[in-house]
Parts: C-alpha cells; sequence; structure tokens
C-alpha cells in the first residue's frame, strides 16, 4: 500500500540581515519514496513565485536533529534543545531556515510507522540502475 502522510509546520526564514520572518512550509514523506522526506514551500514565500519542494534523505534529517550533517545542496543542525536548522544551496542563493525540533522529531516518528528504519526498499528498476552506476554485481 502507498501511504503518504503531510504535516504543515511553521519555520523561520533568517533573511540576510538577521531578521527572522515566519513561514508555511509542509512536510511529506511516502513509502513510494521511503529513503526521503520532502519539505515543500508555497508560491507566496519563494523567489520565483512558484512552489517549491526540497527532497533529501530521511537519514539526513535524522542524523542533522542530533548533530551537523550535510554535503551538497542540504545542511540540517541542531541549534540548542528547540532549534533545528536546515540550510538549502540553489543557484539562485542560499536559504536559512529555523524549525521547531520537536515538530520535526514528531514527523521523523510518524514517518517510522510508514516504513521502519533499515526496511526501506527501492523500485526494482531504480535498484538496478543503482547496481549497474556503481558496478556491483
Amino acid at each position: 500500500m502507498n501511504v503518504t502522510m503531510e504535516q504543515p509546520i511553521g519555520a523561520r526564514l533568517v533573511t540576510s540581515d538577521d531578521r527572522e520572518r515566519a513561514i508555511p512550509a509542509t512536510l511529506r514523506y511516502t513509502a513510494a519514496d521511503p529513503l526521503a522526506v520532502h519539505i515543500g514551500f508555497p508560491a507566496h514565500v519563494t523567489l520565483d513565485g512558484e512552489e517549491v519542494t526540497w527532497t533529501f534523505a530521511r537519514a539526513l534529517l535524522e542524523e542533522g536533529l542530533g548533530a551537523p550533517a550535510g554535503i551538497g545542496s542540504v545542511h540540517i543542525w541542531p541549534c540548542g534543545p528547540r532549534r533545528t536548522f536546515v540550510e538549502f544551496h540553489a543557484p539562485q542563493g542560499v536559504a536559512l531556515i529555523w524549525f521547531d525540533t520537536l515538530l520535526l522529531r514528531r514527523f521523523l516518528r510518524r514517518s517510522y510507522t510508514v516504513v521502519e528504519p533499515g526496511t526501506e526498499t527501492v523500485d526494482p528498476v531504480l535498484d538496478q540502475g543503482l547496481t549497474s552506476l556503481f558496478g556491483a554485481n
């Protein structure tokens, strides 16, 4: 069964002048893409006026809740017991957003009820492609 869960979450965008702006976001997890989490932002808070969804590893979110994590376009780190920062890197620039750590943990725990960590499977076609890409037998 393809189960999808969504959780609206408030976030705070840290601006270039170190001010904060409240922005809405939606966390999403789906059994069809069990290794990933998605954070969506509505059009009215993006630079180009279109909805934006960032997708990254569920394991990255879990790791970033406890210690700085991430290479590439998404970095996550805790800032005290109540805040978790997520930094998104795009060609247009960098966005620094913080979320309530408790709400991120709650979302992560709920995702484990959809697909338990360690039991994730990927589409056979994707698995075959990754196998051929990395030369595994």
